[in-house]
């Protein structure tokens, strides 16, 4: 399971949720992980003490990711920890809200495009004097940004956009030897899908899966992980569906 010892991670949002459990795979693989987190501190504190007390190595970094000048603060001090290589980029922070057309807000629809596009984003591209030949980009999608799925067509917009970077930054990145791709889970039960807590919520995200259970973070990150490692080394430019089967 040592098969990403000697690399560096950034995971954005692992202070919880698909982030949180796609940092402890990445360093039970082997990985050193940088555990993001923006106003969680306490339970990214949490994340670093279980991938320590493992034997792992991880560090806790802190950045608003909705602020211009987010992904810079981030990624300088992503520089400082890790130098100039980082190996492994896991661009998972991002915000939710579901809301009608007519009741969407401005501030709510910026908010929204600001966390889950501009920011990654801008992340790349301030890391990219510390991504080299074989490292991996690793975005989360949605089901949202295929099919339509409850009242966040702005949400799931922010996810189409994700599913367009991964492919013209897999042309970019590509000759510099460097992988992009994306997992886009279904309904996954955390924080952001609170509506999988209620009988009614979990029967609606059954109804639309194969597979007759709710999601858990874990059934995420292995895929990340898998994403990561020398396994995929020639996948890149795809978003990979990790849903049970929804909406096929």
């Amino acid at each position: 399971m040592n098969h990403l010892a000697g690399k560096t991670a950034l995971v954005t949002g692992a202070s919880r949720g698909i982030g949180r459990s796609a940092a402890l795979a990445l360093a039970k693989a082997g990985a050193q992980v940088l555990v993001h987190y923006s106003s969680a501190q306490k339970e990214a504190e949490a994340v670093v003490e279980e991938i320590r007390n493992a034997g792992g190595r991880a560090e806790k970094i802190g950045s608003d990711l909705s602020a211009p000048n987010g992904p810079h603060e981030l990624a300088r001090q992503v520089r400082g920890i890790v130098g100039d290589r980082l190996d492994i980029l896991v661009a998972n922070a991002g915000v939710s809200k579901s809301a009608a057309i007519e009741d969407t807000t401005l501030e709510d629809f910026d908010r929204l495009f600001a966390v889950n596009v501009r920011a990654p984003f801008f992340l790349v591209q301030q890391l990219l004097p510390t991504l080299h030949e074989g490292s991996s980009i690793i975005f989360t999608s949605s089901l949202a940004a295929r099919a339509a799925v409850g009242n966040i067509s702005a949400y799931a917009s922010t996810k189409g956009a994700i599913d367009t970077l991964v492919k013209h930054f897999a042309a970019a990145l590509g000759p510099r030897g460097i992988r992009v791709n994306a997992v886009a889970p279904g309904v996954v039960d955390t924080d952001m899908s609170s509506f999988t807590k209620t009988e009614e919520g979990r029967d609606m995200a059954l109804a639309i899966q194969a597979l007759k259970r709710v999601a858990q973070p874990d059934d995420i990150a292995g895929s990340i992980a898998f994403l990561a490692s020398d396994d995929a080394r020639w996948i890149t430019g795809d978003t990979l569906r990790v849903d049970g089967g929804s909406r096929v």
